[in-house]
C-alpha cells in the first residue's frame, strides 16, 4: 500500500449500502469490472481519500462518484438525503482479488450530488463524546443540588 514503486497497484472498491436499497451499489475504481466475494463491482471513476490519523480526531474521508445512469440520484431522492449509509472501502490487487488487503466500513454523511457527481463525507460516528444517559445531573441542567 505505502510501496513507492510496487510491482501491482491496488484497485479501489466501494460498496455503498442502505435499507432503503435492495442491492448495494458496488463500483471498481478501474476500466473493467471485478468480481470479489462472488459481487460484482462496476467499472466507474470515483475519487476516494482514504481516513487520516490525525491526533483527536475522529478519522474522516471523502469520496465522490460519477453519476453514471443517474441511479444514485433517484436512489437519493426516495431516501430522503440518504440518512443511515454505509459505506465499504476495499482494496485488492488484480492478481489475487479474493485477498482483502484494505477493508473498512464508514459512515457516509454530507451528501452533495450535481448532474455529474455525487460526493460525500466518509466518517464515523463519534460515540465517544456522546451521553451515556439521556438526563445528566450537572450544574447546568440542575443548579439546585449543587
Amino acid at each position: 500500500m505505502n510501496a513507492t514503486s510496487a510491482e501491482e497497484t491496488l484497485i479501489e472498491l466501494i460498496e455503498i449500502t442502505h435499507p432503503g436499497l435492495a442491492i448495494p451499489a458496488r463500483f471498481a475504481n478501474d476500466t473493467t469490472e471485478m468480481v470479489v466475494e462472488g459481487n460484482v463491482y462496476a467499472a466507474c471513476r470515483f475519487d476516494l481519500s482514504l481516513p487520516d490519523d490525525q491526533d483527536e480526531q475522529v478519522p474522516a474521508a471523502k469520496l465522490s462518484v460519477d453519476n453514471i445512469g443517474r441511479e444514485l440520484t433517484q436512489w437519493l431522492e426516495v431516501s430522503q438525503g440518504g440518512a443511515g449509509v454505509k459505506c465499504r472501502l476495499i482494496m485488492v490487487l488484480r492478481s489475487n482479488p479474493s485477498n482483502l488487503e484494505f477493508d473498512m466500513t464508514m459512515d457516509l454523511t454530507g451528501l452533495f450530488i450535481t448532474n455529474f457527481r455525487v460526493s460525500g463525507d466518509l466518517g464515523f460516528k463519534n460515540t465517544l463524546m456522546q451521553s451515556a444517559v439521556t438526563t445528566r445531573f450537572d450544574p447546568t441542567t440542575t443548579p439546585g443540588i449543587f
